[in-house]
């Protein structure tokens, strides 16, 4: 088997594999190591719902993947927040800024199968399945030395460069050395698939409050994607309910907004951790999507940064035509993804410690700032720009329409 490649992929998660498909235009022998055998998903494609901004509905629709979906995404027309507890609350409409959706809903599973059926028409592509990264280093020649181990047992890989796209505790990030900076936000998110009195109608809700947010998120299927956040102590109690008391304290959290719910799905739990590395490149290697930083999932913006990181650097690799480890190209990576990364992180890492915060006295500050927020249409383009994608330097295929 072939072991000499331009690029060498670590993860084939949602970003990994998307790096994939935007690098195939280019003309390289480009490989990915996944722990997941042939013929099953990721666990990273479950039943959880994605919320993909404009620029990434954009540049997935440019890339072919979209068009694959089994079920098509679910507009999101409009989203509606608001704290409890706290006064005021902030709508937005995405007809106001002339668009007819802020993004789309789309469901993991059925992102994962759209994403493998692009993968299968890749020309020069090899998928190393299922293989474990083990180390990396750099060889005499200058080299990136990738060491794996599969069912034939362990060999080594050479790469002109090498991208971390192995998620939160990635291995390839530690054994590049590259520390992380870490924040539990004691908190877990009990993810579902609800549905309620009154049909989804294109609004995103996301009710906050002390222990995370109460999302009820449009999906195509005429259920809401439910994400509801939990004390981490109480997860494993909250999970056991039954149907009708899960129900009820959803209903408590979220309020009437989408009348009675009616019935809830398979529960699945996720842990609210913040990590970030304080920095994405090392000789012949990049991290990017959650490998670089893994957010708090207020707001939905992780898979939708981790995306940009991904298509920046294949924009950078494709307008170069050289070689893809060079140590300016990557710079450049860091450069360009700098202000869009420290913008996003600093919003979502805000906003989960502000709402979680249950000082007296900060009560009616938030509720002041929801209202004015809702009637300041100069602060609210600011935030709708930044949660559509449009954050930095946006790549080219997150602006293309097409």
């Amino acid at each position: 088997m072939k072991a000499d490649y331009d690029v060498v992929i670590v993860g084939g998660g949602l970003v990994g594999a998307s790096l994939a498909i935007a690098l195939d235009r280019l003309d390289l022998d480009v490989a990915m190591v996944e722990a997941t055998p042939p013929g099953a998903l990721p666990a990273v494609f479950d039943e959880r719902n994605l919320s993909f901004a404009e620029a990434t509905v954009n540049a997935l629709s440019a890339l072919g993947v979209l068009a694959r979906l089994r079920m098509p995404g679910a507009p999101i027309r409009r989203i509606h927040a608001s704290r409890r507890g706290d006064f005021g609350r902030v709508r937005l409409e995405a007809a106001d800024y002339g668009r007819e959706a802020f993004g789309q809903v789309v469901v993991a599973r059925d992102f994962g199968e759209a994403l493998e059926a692009r993968l299968l028409e890749l020309a020069r592509f090899t998928r190393l399945r299922p293989a474990r990264f083990l180390a990396t280093e750099i060889d005499a020649q200058g080299a990136r030395t990738v060491r794996i181990a599969d069912a034939a047992g362990e060999r080594s890989l050479r790469a002109r460069l090498l991208v971390a796209a192995d998620g939160t505790r990635s291995g390839v990030r530690a054994a590049l050395g590259i520390a992380e900076d870490t924040h539990d936000y004691a908190q877990t998110l009990l993810v579902a698939r609800l549905r309620a009195e009154r049909a989804p109608d294109g609004t995103a809700y996301e009710r906050l409050g002390r222990d995370g947010p109460t999302a009820l998120l449009p999906r195509a299927d005429r259920h809401y994607g439910l994400v509801h956040g939990v004390a981490r102590e109480e997860a494993e109690a909250v999970r056991a309910l039954s149907d009708e008391a899960f129900l009820g304290r959803v209903q408590q959290a979220f309020g009437w907004r989408a009348g009675r719910l009616l019935s809830v799905g398979a529960r699945s739990a996720y842990e609210a951790v913040r990590v970030v590395a304080p920095r994405t490149t090392a000789e012949r290697a990049v991290l990017v999507g959650n490998a670089a930083q893994t957010l708090h999932p207020i707001g939905a913006q992780g898979f939708n940064l981790g995306l940009r990181d991904a298509l920046t650097l294949a924009e950078l690799i494709e307008t170069s035509r050289g070689d893809p480890g060079d140590a300016s190209l990557l710079a450049a990576h860091a450069r360009r993804r700098q202000a869009d990364r420290e913008r996003t992180l600093a919003m979502t890492d805000g906003l989960a410690r502000l709402s979680a915060n249950q000082a007296p006295l900060l009560r009616p500050l938030r509720s002041l700032g929801m209202l004015a927020l809702d009637r300041a249409p100069s602060a609210q383009a600011l935030l709708v720009g930044g949660a559509m994608g449009y954050r930095g330097d946006v790549p080219a295929l997150c602006r293309s329409r097409t």
